[in-house]
């Protein structure tokens, strides 16, 4: 049931056997009816809005006033109903309409999920056992707790468990790739560390990595946050992939057995979104190959992210374990045609290419020497790139890559290093806890100013010429628009200027030929919910298609993408 918790049904079709009757209600008196119905011929729809049949009487200890066993008169008649072949029991459901007249009725219902699968449950329990969650139990007039999947009574019919859910909790809700927190939490209370560790890579095969970087989205939506603070998901996601990691050996995962005659898929990027995709298609039974343009692979996460904030040896133990998974990797290999990999008989392609294009300020003096853009710098730094260093740096931009870049030189041994902003602290994108931990480090900020000059010596940098801001009215993305102050011009000497304000996809090294519909800002167009291009077999996600953002986006593009080319493939509806 797709996009739903319900399936509606409707209990009149030229299948409906004629003079079928509908009993709305479970209970003894519902039970005993449909049996005397049945005895006569008579096809019954049994409806009950429990997961079992019993109602009330099921629930009593003695009746009233024979003082007989409740579940002694009961028991036989739901037996015999199970067995009844002329009665087809519809639980976990009820009767939206009756539309008709006698002897036409036309039965609508709607029934919620059981999530278990009937045919296939032998109510040993052991699922009940296992479950880390405990709520009310109704049976029991909620004096007594059962947990999340359960039977209703010992002598349930059917005789299947079933689950309960509230809802979509605000966790799950918030974060971008739909990791059920709230499952591994519980299981991290429980000290079931490798089960939780499991529940977490259900969405994201990268949990130590995004235990480190995530803007955990779903802390801000956790429910706890209203009576004191939120849960710690981030630090707990961090801390059982960190555990299992330590504690249960390096060993990879086992090769997936793919067939050799299974579809191929083509993977352009081995960044988050890249390497996510291709982790979920060889679970689901795919050869993927993805190509890199870089020697190395992990994309932002590799290159773009500083080393104090994710030691590599954590991101390379994870992306070896999608690579033992049965996935190909193959560096330095950029691709610019399409068209090619379609005839190299690749069935889909999947672009996540990133955004490594640094995009210019517009002010003289930005070709001397001395003058870098952040990503690009931060990309030379993480692969052993010599960079000419100054003593004094003026970092431009307000987000997390400029805070990255920042204390990357302080580390790097740059004496003075002052991050210039355009609006206030309060408008700042950064994490908060980075700047704070910049500020530890020394790094000055300066904020409501615009750079305007930069100022050179010899064609190297010798200082930059700003003007201050004043905050004006909200623009487009709701934050105080800057509006310069005439007359507030100041300079800041220094020998090296990092712009880290923005990056732009660059799609340019495709062939004119590849077939892509393309934003106004550079961007690829995709279907959101199917991330699928304007071309078919071809599909897009992370930076590429959004701009930057966060970490767990991409991966959440990446599984995404994979479920709709398996679809794809298999020529099923994408949505």
């Amino acid at each position: 049931m797709p996009g739903s918790n319900l399936q509606t049904r409707t209990l009149a079709n030229p299948q409906t056997p004629k003079g079928a009757a509908l009993v709305v209600g479970g209970g003894v008196a519902g039970v005993q009816a449909a049996l005397d119905l049945a005895a006569s011929g008579i096809k019954v729809y049994l409806l009950e809005k429990e997961s079992a049949i019993g109602g009330r009487m099921a629930q009593l200890d003695k009746t009233f006033p024979t003082n007989d066993c409740a579940m002694c008169i009961l028991s036989p008649r739901l037996v015999d109903v199970g067995r009844n072949l002329n009665i087809e029991i519809i639980t976990n459901a009820e009767l939206l309409k009756l539309e008709g007249e006698p002897g036409r009725f036309v039965a609508t219902i709607r029934r919620k999920p059981r999530y278990v699968d009937e045919e296939k449950c032998t109510a040993c329990g052991d699922c009940a056992k296992a479950c880390p969650i405990s709520v009310p139990d109704e049976y029991n007039a909620g004096l007594a707790e059962r947990k999340a999947i359960y039977k209703r009574y010992a002598q349930a019919i059917p005789n299947a468990f079933a689950i309960s859910k509230l809802g979509l909790s605000p966790c799950k809700n918030a974060c971008p790739a739909e990791t059920s927190a709230q499952g591994y939490v519980a299981l991290i209370a429980k000290r079931r560390y490798k089960e939780a560790l499991e529940v977490i890579k259900q969405y994201n095969p990268f949990p130590a990595t995004v235990g480190r970087v995530c803007t955990h989205p779903c802390e801000d939506a956790c429910n706890r946050g209203k009576v004191d603070e939120p849960i710690a998901i981030c630090a707990l996601k961090r801390f059982v992939a960190d555990y299992v990691y330590e504690h249960y050996g390096d060993e990879p995962p086992p090769k997936i057995d793919i067939p050799p005659d299974a579809p191929k898929v083509a993977v352009v990027g081995a960044g988050p979104a890249g390497l996510s995709c291709a982790h979920f298609l060889v679970r689901m039974g795919y050869r993927v190959t993805v190509f890199e343009a870089l020697p190395v692979p992990g994309g932002m996460m590799r290159v773009g992210i500083p080393p104090y904030r994710l030691p590599r040896d954590i991101l390379e133990r994870e992306i070896n374990n999608i690579l033992a998974e049965g996935v190909e990797l193959k560096l330095n290999h950029p691709i610019r045609d399409i068209n090619a990999l379609f005839d190299e008989g690749y069935r889909a392609v999947f672009l996540a290419i990133g955004t490594h294009e640094p995009q210019e300020l517009g002010i003289p003096g930005e070709d001397a020497r001395g003058v870098y853009h952040g990503v690009p710098l931060l990309r030379a730094i993480n692969l052993g790139e010599e960079v000419d260093l100054g003593r004094r740096a003026v970092v431009i931009g307000g987000g997390n890559t400029a805070i990255d870049v920042s204390r990357t030189l302080r580390r790097l041994g740059v004496e003075e290093v002052t991050v210039i902003y355009r609006r206030s602290r309060a408008e700042m994108p950064a994490n908060p806890e980075e700047v704070r931990q910049a500020e530890e480090e020394g790094v000055k900020f300066l904020f409501l100013a615009s750079p305007l000059e930069v100022l050179t010596n010899a064609g190297r940098v010798k200082g930059v010429r700003f003007i201050r801001n004043r905050l004006g009215e909200p623009d487009a993305t709701g934050r105080r628009r800057p509006e310069p102050i005439p007359g507030s011009e100041f300079v800041i000497d220094c020998d090296m200027m990092v712009a880290a304000v923005a990056l732009a996809p660059e799609i340019s090294f495709l062939k004119p030929d590849h077939g892509l519909a393309v934003t106004a800002k550079g961007t690829i167009k995709v279907d959101p919910d199917t991330m699928a291009t304007s071309r078919p077999g071809v599909f897009a996600g992370g930076d590429a298609v959004w701009g930057p953002r966060a970490l767990i986006y991409a991966i959440a593009d990446g599984r995404r993408a994979a479920i709709s080319i398996d679809r794809y493939i298999r020529g099923l509806p994408l949505m």
